[in-house]
């Protein structure tokens, strides 16, 4: 049975000591909430969980039973946690011995998680990635990407945004030598560059601007990255970008806030053109990959947006 007060519904066995609990929200049996925790409206927490003091949990949140969220923790709008969720405060904990401020954990807008993981502190867990379940976070987890195992590693990206496209092989996305491919992802393309083999070898090349389609300033080379690594997370104000793995493979995906691809790139004559205010990510580097990247400035660091909430934010300013 809930008790009704205003619009919150809270059990009659649940001890709720704190006052801010938004409308609508549900609190279910054997639940404790301390005087210090804030709880957004349309949430819903589940029996037998109990919320600490220096607590903040956003509108439209599902809490399943058995959770326990300690000081520190943040958790956005329409997250899941799944039940018995083990949350961590303090990376070296002694009996009766408490550090000067406990490590804050960010689950950040539409993550979900599965039953029985464990979340280690100080982690943030990226808009709306999702964490299988039983699996052990021990580090920061980028948005979008679905991540499994102990310790947790990431395995692919959630096709969540709409007219999202899969992953693809482009050996068979771009069939003809020097065709262009338009993704749904703003301006993004994949391209087929030239390939000449012999008995003396193979030979691929691109001229710019045709097949790269801008003066390059800059290039680097990414290699020896380990498969767990992920490398890019971010998107360029200005910058344009070409990348080819010359050797080996992996995956990039792109972002422009409402839609996303996920390209793998397998040859040295394939690669993809990420203009401006694109998220890039690359991952899933098999042991040999060299990554080329082609970049139309030199280096500056207030070129690059590194948040994504921020990149999302500034996608939505646009005229």
């Amino acid at each position: 049975m809930l008790t009704t007060e205003q619009t919150t519904q809270i059990h009659k066995t649940a001890e709720v000591l704190s006052v801010r609990i938004g409308e609508r929200t549900r609190i279910w049996q054997f639940v404790v909430v301390l005087s210090g925790a804030k709880i957004g409206a349309d949430t819903n927490i589940c029996s037998h969980c109990f919320i600490e003091n220096d607590v903040i949990i956003g509108d439209r949140v599902t809490v399943k039973s058995g959770v326990q969220l300690w000081d520190g923790m943040r958790v956005g709008n329409d997250v899941f946690i799944g039940p018995n969720v083990s949350f961590t405060n303090d990376k070296f904990p002694r009996s009766k011995r408490y550090p000067e401020a406990f490590l804050e954990t960010r689950i950040e807008d539409g993550a979900s998680l599965g039953a029985g993981a464990i979340i280690l502190p100080g982690v943030t867990i990226g808009r709306g990635a999702m964490v299988g379940a039983g699996s052990v976070v021990t580090k920061s987890i980028p948005p979008h990407s679905i991540v499994f195992g102990s310790p947790a590693r990431i395995k692919g990206y959630v096709e969540s945004l709409p007219n999202s496209e899969t992953a693809r092989d482009l050996s068979k996305a771009v069939p003809e030598i020097g065709s262009t491919e338009r993704l749904s992802v703003r301006n993004v393309t994949v391209h087929r560059m030239a390939r000449f083999e012999d008995i003396r070898g193979s030979l691929s090349v691109g001229n710019f601007p045709s097949d790269i389609p801008f003066e390059a300033k800059r290039y680097f080379l990414v290699f020896d990255v380990p498969s767990i690594e992920t490398r890019g997370q971010h998107a360029h104000r200005q910058c344009h970008q070409f990348l080819i793995c010359v050797r080996g493979s992996c995956s990039v995906v792109v972002d422009d806030g409402h839609k996303r691809a996920e390209v793998r790139l397998n040859s040295p004559n394939k690669g993809i053109y990420l203009p401006p205010m694109v998220w890039g990510v690359q991952y899933n580097f098999t042991s040999d990959a060299v990554l080329l990247v082609f970049a139309s400035d030199r280096y500056n660091p207030d070129d690059y947006i590194r948040s994504y909430s921020e990149f999302v934010e500034l996608v939505r300013e646009e005229p």
